[in-house]
């Protein structure tokens, strides 16, 4: 049988992935819809699923802070011409760094060599 951690791992990042894609596209629907106006809730919503996904994988915390934070600029910045919306790419930013940080320290303590950045 061929399975184990190696096909186990194999999927995880491409199905991480598609986790990012989907949170950051529900917050950036919920976040566009008219009578949304709780932007602090948004922040936090896009904050935490940076950290969750960058957490999870351990590394690459730009491309999980893309994956989710670029949906909300996306579908808002062409319906009101504003390009305040890209203020969500850093909060989707500060909360992957914080996961992959703290990814990074537990290794760490686990006394597994940390993950390099790529």
């Amino acid at each position: 049988m061929q399975g184990g951690i190696a096909s186990s791992t194999r999927w995880r990042q491409p199905a991480l992935a598609v986790v990012a894609i989907g949170l950051g596209l529900a917050i950036a629907w919920v976040d566009s819809r008219p009578g949304w106006d709780d932007t602090g809730i948004t922040a936090v919503g896009l904050l935490t699923a940076g950290a969750v996904t960058a957490a999870i994988s351990g590394r690459r915390p730009l491309l999980w802070a893309l994956l989710v934070g670029a949906w909300t600029p996306l579908l808002e910045i062409p319906a009101s011409g504003d390009p305040a919306p890209l203020i969500a790419l850093g909060f989707a930013l500060a909360g992957s760094l914080l996961g992959y940080g703290l990814a990074r320290l537990s290794s760490r303590s686990e006394g597994q060599p940390p993950a390099a950045p790529r």
